[in-house]
């Protein structure tokens, strides 16, 4: 992260003479005030501070990464891991044997292609960014409206999208059927060279289970290792947990609730960008405009954010937050509107200091680890 998103600790001096609470005890000298939160943070997390949480919320503490579900090394399904792979990197699963799920899902960009909106079939523009598949496993409702409930569904509607992939299901089996490299990888798979869109999908499936983030400086925190905060990262922890309530949505050690909701981002009544969210897949008025939350592990480098790639800095999205997205009261008529977007009641204004934004911008950095590894297989001839 550059430095100009980041203030110094001499910043934060001359910026916050406040006090600030840790065990219900005042601290207005800075030095005092992190010494005191570094020995209360260094606790197991559940002798931390109490989070700022709202009436309702399923609240799961931050903690170390998971391991995901499935191991590649594990013997039982490691060649359908290798199958799934190859799959993922192949554009001949698309229509125009150009584009593959990689082409949106790239492992050097932490399983994202860094655009607003997605590109897919002969450049067509997608209405929404593209999500990472790193802890996909994670998730029970996919897609940014939860249109998927099962990471096979999730493989199928990207590939038969006329402005994705292009490609009707169906065909596939008989386009690997002609490539006589595939027909090794089927039988490893699955003991016979049968190929079939069920086992095309569910390779795709097994792939993804094993597509995780990696350890990051937090998760070395959490273990024990108190110095690998800095005093303006562990400052963010605490606020990102408090004052920030950031922990709302963002809580558990994914740093996601798995929830949707409404940002007041649906752009409602605009004809080139409103986007119903949740509400296209349940037809449920009160889901109109809310949005799968995104975890948070890597957030730094799976830019940009929101569903329409809004936000391509951190440091305006954390104003807007703080502003409680500065929208406007809706009209008589609005309120008459059974469809009209409702704003999650988890957004309020936060009074944050540039100090305090700043150190949960320092914070969520701590959350980044290095990319994943892998690298394109061969592909089958």
């Amino acid at each position: 992260m550059t430095s100009k998103f980041i203030l110094t600790m001499a910043a934060i001096s001359v910026a916050a003479m406040f006090v600030a609470t840790v065990s219900d005890k005042p601290y207005f000298a800075e030095d005092r005030y992190l010494d005191s939160l570094r020995k209360v943070y260094s606790r197991s997390s559940d002798r931390w501070p109490a989070p700022h949480i709202d009436s309702g919320i399923v609240f799961r503490e931050l903690g170390i990464l998971p391991e995901p579900p499935l191991r590649v090394d594990l013997d039982s399904v490691r060649y359908l891991v290798d199958l799934g792979r190859t799959l993922f990197f192949d554009p001949r699963l698309s229509g125009s044997n150009q584009i593959s799920c990689s082409s949106c899902h790239n492992p050097d960009l932490f399983w994202t292609d860094g655009r607003k909106l997605a590109l897919g079939h002969d450049h067509q523009r997608n209405i929404r960014s593209t999500q990472t598949i790193e802890n996909v496993w994670f998730q029970k409702k996919l897609f940014w409206d939860g249109r998927a409930a099962t990471l096979e569904e999730q493989a199928r509607l990207p590939i038969s999208a006329d402005v994705e992939m292009h490609q009707e299901i169906k065909k596939i089996p008989g386009k690997l059927r002609k490539i006589k490299g595939y027909r090794p990888l089927f039988t490893l798979a699955y003991g016979d060279a049968g190929i079939t869109e069920m086992r095309i999908l569910k390779a795709l499936s097994i792939f993804q289970q094993t597509v995780s983030s990696n350890y990051t400086s937090f998760d070395f925190f959490l273990a024990g290792m108190s110095s690998r905060l800095t005093d303006q990262e562990l400052f963010g922890l605490h606020l990102f947990r408090t004052k920030g309530r950031c922990i709302n949505c963002h809580n558990g050690p994914l740093l996601t609730d798995g929830q949707f909701h409404n940002l007041g981002q649906t752009f409602y009544g605009d004809s080139l960008k409103q986007d119903l969210g949740l509400y296209n897949t349940t037809k449920n008025p009160e889901d109109v405009g809310k949005f799968r939350t995104p975890g948070l592990r890597n957030v730094m480098r799976t830019h940009p954010w929101f569903h329409r790639g809004q936000f391509t800095h951190l440091v305006p999205m954390m104003v807007f937050y703080n502003a409680a997205f500065n929208i406007t009261p809706p009209t008589v008529e609005q309120l008459k509107d059974p469809m009209f977007p409702k704003l999650s009641p988890h957004i309020k204004p936060l009074g944050l200091t540039g100090a305090e934004q700043s150190a949960i911008i320092a914070f969520l950095e701590s959350l980044t680890s290095n990319p994943d590894d892998t690298d394109p297989p061969v592909l089958p001839k």
